[in-house]
Order: C-alpha cells, then sequence, then structure tokens
C-alpha cells in the first residue's frame, strides 16, 4: 500500500477543518479608528439601556452573544460565533468519533426510526434492531424533539448507561433496553465492488471530511484491490453527491490519492503574501486507472476542492449536476473559555486558477436525477449563490450555483450512478471520458 500524505499549511495558520476551514494560532490585530471606537461607545450605552430598563430583566451572557453573532452573519453566511458548546461540538464533528451507541437513526412519524445499529456498537450488541422505533429516551418522550435534540440526547459520556424505550413490529408491548455509551467512529467513506460480466468497478462514497477520511479512503482501496484482479478492475467511482465537505486537509490528501503531481488547490486571502498552494506528490492509489467523480447540488466546500482539482488535471472525469458554489475559506480564532469565531478569511481556486465561489464546478458530462412524484416540488434548487450576503464569486453569473440534492435510496433508480458504471464499462461513450492527464497543460508548466 502506497501512503500519501500532503502537507498542510504551516506557519501563521496552522491545521485544516470543517467546511474549509484553517485554525489560527494567534493573527495580530489591526488598530481601529477612532471613529469605530466611539461606535463602540454606543454600543456599550444600548447593552447598559437594555440591561437596565427592559421590561423583563435579560440575560446578559444570551445578549452578548447575540450581539457578536449579528456582527458576523451581517458578513457572509459562513462567518459565526460559536459558543464554548458549539466549538467543542464542531470538533467532535471533525474528529469523527464521539461518545454514543452506534446507530443510524431517521424520524418517523414523531419517533426516531433506527435506520442499522452499526456493526461491533454498544447498540449492537444489546440488541437494537434495523426498524426499531425509539420511543423514549431515559423515560422521556421524543415527540416534540428534532431529530437533532434526539441525537444530543443519545450522545453523552463514554461508558455511562441510557435506557431506550423501542417499539418494534411483532411485540405486543413496549421494550426497554439498557445501553452503555462508548467511542463511536463514524465511517467516513463507504466503498463496495460493482460486480457486472463486462467488468468490476470499485465504488467509493465520502459521506463527509473529517479526520478519519483518509485514512478510510486507503482501506477502501485496500479492499476493492483484495476482491477484484487488476485486469478485471475497470476504474473507480468517487461519490462525492450530497457531502457537505468538511476538513481542508482531507479533501487535499484525497485529491493527492488519485495524483501523480500538480497544483490541488491554492487559498487566496486580503493580503497577496497570505495565498496559500497545495500540490500533489507521487503515487496514485487508483493505479492510473480510470475514474468518475459523481457530483450535485449538495456537494459543497471540500467535495468541490476534489472534484476541480481531479477535473482541471484531466484526471477524471465529473459527471452530474453543478455543484453547490461554496469556494470560502473559514479560520477558526479560539477565544478561550468563551468559545471561538468562525471567520471568513479567504477563497480557494482550483487549479486552473478559476474560483468556484458562486459559480460551482460545472460537471464534464450532464446527467439529470428525476425526482419522484411525491418530491416533485418539494426540493428546490439552491446554491452559494442563493444566500442571502453571500460573497459575491469572480465568475458568478445569473445562472448562479446549486442543482437539486437528490440520490435515490434504491441503486437501480440511480440514473447518475448508473450513466458512470455504463462509460466505465464501455455501453455508453463520451468525448470526456476517459479524462487523460496528458491533455492538462497545468502539468507541463
Amino acid at each position: 500500500m502506497i501512503r500519501k500524505v500532503s502537507l498542510v499549511v504551516a506557519g501563521a495558520l496552522m491545521g485544516a477543518t470543517a467546511m474549509g476551514v484553517l485554525y489560527s494560532a494567534g493573527i495580530p490585530a489591526q488598530a481601529a479608528g477612532i471613529s469605530t471606537y466611539k461606535e463602540l461607545a454606543i454600543f456599550g450605552d444600548v447593552f447598559e439601556r437594555v440591561r437596565a430598563q427592559y421590561v423583563t430583566p435579560p440575560d446578559e451572557q444570551k445578549l452578548i452573544e447575540a450581539a457578536i453573532s449579528g456582527m458576523l452573519s451581517s458578513l457572509d453566511p459562513h462567518s459565526s460565533y460559536m459558543n464554548a458548546q458549539d466549538a467543542a461540538d464542531m470538533q467532535t464533528q471533525t474528529r469523527g468519533e464521539f461518545g454514543g451507541l452506534g446507530i443510524e437513526v431517521t424520524m418517523d412519524n414523531d419517533l426516531v426510526k433506527v435506520i442499522t445499529p452499526i456493526d461491533d456498537t454498544p447498540a449492537a450488541k444489546a440488541g437494537v434492531l434495523s426498524g426499531d422505533l425509539i420511543s423514549a429516551i431515559d423515560g422521556a418522550d421524543v415527540r416534540g424533539l428534532t431529530l437533532e435534540q434526539a441525537v444530543d440526547k443519545m450522545r453523552g459520556e463514554v461508558g455511562s448507561p441510557i435506557k431506550l424505550t423501542i417499539l418494534r413490529k411483532g411485540a405486543d408491548k413496549p421494550i426497554d433496553i439498557e445501553v452503555k455509551r462508548a467511542i463511536i467512529a463514524v465511517q467516513a467513506v463507504k466503498w463496495r465492488v460493482e460486480k457486472a460480466d463486462d467488468g468490476d468497478v470499485g465504488y467509493m462514497r465520502i459521506i463527509s471530511f473529517t479526520e478519519k477520511t483518509f485514512p478510510d479512503l486507503e482501506k477502501a482501496f485496500d479492499k476493492i484491490k483484495e476482491q477484484v484482479p487488476e485486469d478485471k478492475l475497470k476504474g473507480y467511482v468517487l461519490d462525492l453527491r450530497l457531502n457537505p465537505g468538511g476538513l481542508l486537509d482531507q479533501a487535499i490528501n484525497v485529491s493527492d490519492a488519485f495524483l501523480e503531481r500538480g497544483e490541488i488547490v491554492s487559498t487566496r486571502g486580503r493580503n497577496p503574501e497570505e495565498t496559500r498552494r497545495f500540490n500533489a506528490g507521487p503515487g496514485d492509489l487508483a493505479d492510473h486507472k480510470p475514474v468518475i467523480v459523481l457530483v450535485n447540488g449538495g456537494s459543497a466546500s471540500a467535495s468541490e476542492i476534489v472534484a476541480g482539482a481531479l477535473q482541471d488535471l484531466h484526471r477524471a472525469t465529473v459527471v452530474g449536476t453543478r455543484s453547490f458554489g461554496k469556494g470560502s475559506v473559514q479560520t477558526i480564532i479560539p477565544l478561550g473559555d468563551a468559545g471561538a469565531l468562525r471567520l471568513t478569511t479567504a477563497l480557494y481556486y482550483t487549479p486552473s486558477g478559476k474560483s468556484i465561489q458562486g459559480t460551482g464546478i460545472t460537471p464534464d458530462i450532464t446527467v439529470e436525477q428525476p425526482l419522484p412524484d411525491d418530491l416533485k416540488g418539494k426540493l428546490r434548487t439552491e446554491g452559494e449563490s442563493s444566500l442571502r450576503g453571500h460573497i459575491q464569486g469572480q465568475s458568478e453569473t445569473d445562472a448562479g450555483s446549486g442543482s437539486i440534492a437528490y440520490v435515490p435510496p434504491d441503486e437501480k433508480d440511480d440514473i447518475q450512478l448508473n450513466y458512470a458504471l455504463d462509460l466505465l464499462r464501455g455501453k455508453k461513450t463520451d468525448p470526456a471520458f476517459p479524462a487523460n492527464p496528458e491533455k492538462a497543460e497545468l502539468l507541463k508548466k
């Protein structure tokens, strides 16, 4: 196995985290002008009047947090204030593991429905089954809770017990199951081999870009190669549909996994000296096999970095519909016990120098995915360009970015995936497939 890991930015900005975010190791602030401090004095006066004269005593901490949140949200949709709990939650998400039960869930008629218990987790060992309906958590009814609130209740300190009240088809009364929470590692990459008489295809779906993503991708390559002889493997499908993004360094490493050389992405801030460039190193984990990347309106940020790099360097053919168009980088600025700021500090650019902010990635081959009748009129075409207050992209037009973000649950109805499989197996042809890195002028420089 060849391990490829790209170096991350060193210097004033260290590391990378969610949605194209960089952690700040301390950036010196510039002094504000005299008029600005006068305005801040007005803010202080308003705060004191609200605190002293509002009809009911307000929560002073919430007032300050709301003022900070309002200031940041006025900048763009992705700048925000995170209190200490929010900041901790974001770090948990980017690690790709948490204290929990190990079940994938959804809402069904105001109850939490178990899609599947993850193998070898506390829930599976305790006897939770696919299709179970959770009606109460520690004796408290789940009706009236959002899915997010219910999931938060099920997460908790490792080793702590939780009681689930379950309604199970065929059972004549509710079942109480006690589960002890454990560390749950969320699978960032799901894979399988698409077998057929005319050739097998390695399918890899990246769910999100967490610290687990690149290691999971390496494992997926290893497992696929174990199952399929090289001469029978027609190529790979990298599915980035419905992928909202995640860690910037993981997007770089995933791109690098398919590349031998060339620039993957650059980030450019307000000042020219803030430009950072990230390059690929030798070693193609796909062994130069043809690659198709699937995108749709739910492909954003880090997933667009991968699609843009592989498209610009002619390493993969991008199939599907226009991506979301989030091309901005947010820096996380820690505030100690007060939480953190998420502040937009740069835009990222594909190898050809194109910003996808407000435009998205346009597929090499556009393949629309029809909506089932029950969803028609309910799912809207949305992208970065439709967000109020978004940063105007350098190439943004009235057409904007984004497309319908929908993937059918049944593979036989997945027109985009089946189109990709037909291309790889030679049942369909298109001038854009297969991609040819030799055509990439960027690699000849």
